[in-house]
């Protein structure tokens, strides 16, 4: 995303935070009844999330759905909640696959329905971690129907470590790598201001007298120093992703050898034999837990609701997790499945859930009663650290 777009997304945040007002008061009603589809569904996704089978003949959970119900799939891929959040706020989509970050600016800003739950059978097959999450569920109503989830990863070129690194302080802090080079021009970082949250946990651990506990409840002083670290990190690093498949251009021909990442990329690099492989360091790592959120405005809600149900079959949950490298949120999906394996479920991350800081919103009024460093903030700085050099 470049910085003119980020400069927009800055404004929709703050238009977001003030149509809360406006909705709070607002009674919406949920879908009572399905009906006959309307032809079409229209949907805001992270790449590799909807696939087709045009990548790989595979890997398709699109076409079967589309001969049963007669809803054609339009898929609008975005690189970041940010972008997610745009979107939505412009309208036109019927649902978005949202991740923590986006999904309670989405229903704070009006722009998500509530789901009725009743009318997805499916939903009593959802791991009960996710069935009641704080990133889709306010006052005990759901807003959004979990997909995957999984943790932002170490990427690293074996080649150059013939060992894993242990810690984030490789993308982080300048040294000199086990290749006796300098990691400078060599890492790369995310282009989006929740990564501010990575630099939160690393220091979390790294400084433990900053006292924090959560990296996205950030008080003004552990704020400050995280923004230092980023500053620092700024002369690392010479190009942000935001678009998955950038990024693994970017690893097969501009000589980077660490970044955090999607399990998707690594997968991707993996299956093309680079010479790269991924960890959760030691400081633990952020994620997401994404759920499929409805447009109040949506034009196919029927549509909607049957991909919803659909999304939750087995075949699909367990074929995406080997497509993305993430963990279904049906926990049946995790054996029979012949792409993903007996297996695949734990190599993503399945028993990892309470070591994953999930993405979610940061707001003012945090935890304890304590004053923290709001989103719209995080956005402003880390805007500014991206444009300077």
């Amino acid at each position: 995303m470049k910085f003119d777009s980020y400069k927009r997304v800055v404004f929709f945040t703050a238009v977001l935070s003030i149509a809360l007002a406006v909705t709070c008061g607002k009674k919406e009603t949920k879908v009572s009844e399905i009906g006959q589809g309307e032809g079409e569904v229209s949907i805001v996704a992270w790449p590799g999330y909807i696939e087709r089978g045009e990548t790989d003949k595979g890997y398709d959970w699109v076409t079967e759905f589309e001969k049963n119900t007669g809803c054609k799939v339009n898929v609008k891929t975005a690189a970041t909640s940010d972008e997610m959040v745009a979107l939505m706020n412009e309208g036109g989509f019927d649902l978005v696959t949202a991740s923590g970050d986006a999904s309670l600016r989405l229903v704070a800003g009006g722009k998500v329905q509530e789901i009725n739950i009743d009318l997805i059978p499916s939903w009593k097959n959802v791991d009960s971690r996710l069935q009641n999450a704080p990133w889709h569920t306010v006052d005990g109503k759901h807003f959004g129907v979990p997909y995957q989830w999984g943790p932002n990863v170490l990427m690293y070129n074996t080649k150059v470590f013939k060992k894993a690194p242990t810690s984030w302080n490789v993308v982080f802090e300048e040294q000199v790598l086990p290749d006796g080079k300098s990691n400078k021009g060599r890492v790369q970082a995310f282009d989006g201001p929740i990564y501010i949250a990575d630099a939160a946990l690393y220091l979390k651990v790294a400084k433990p007298e900053l006292g924090i506990q959560d990296p996205y409840e950030l008080d003004e002083k552990q704020y400050t120093a995280v923004i230092e670290l980023l500053k620092k990190q700024r002369q690392l690093v010479p190009k942000y992703w935001h678009d998955a498949m950038v990024q693994v251009d970017d690893f097969k021909k501009e000589g980077l050898v660490a970044s955090s990442t999607w399990p998707f990329q690594v997968n991707l690099l993996v299956s093309e034999k680079q010479p790269v492989s991924s960890i959760v360091p030691v400081e633990g790592a952020t994620g997401w837990a994404d759920s499929t959120m409805l447009h109040k405005d949506s034009k196919h809600v029927n549509c909607a609701y049957k991909w919803m149900e659909h999304s939750l079959s087995p075949k699909v949950q367990g074929d995406l997790a080997s497509w993305f490298g993430s963990v279904p949120s049906v926990p049946a999906a995790c054996k029979g499945n012949a792409l993903l394996g007996d297996t695949g479920c734990a190599v993503n991350g399945f028993n990892n859930f309470e070591k994953i800081s999930f993405w979610r919103t940061p707001k003012e009024d945090c935890s304890g009663g304590r004053k923290c460093v709001p989103y719209k903030k995080w956005a402003e700085d880390y805007i500014s650290i991206i444009g300077s050099k």
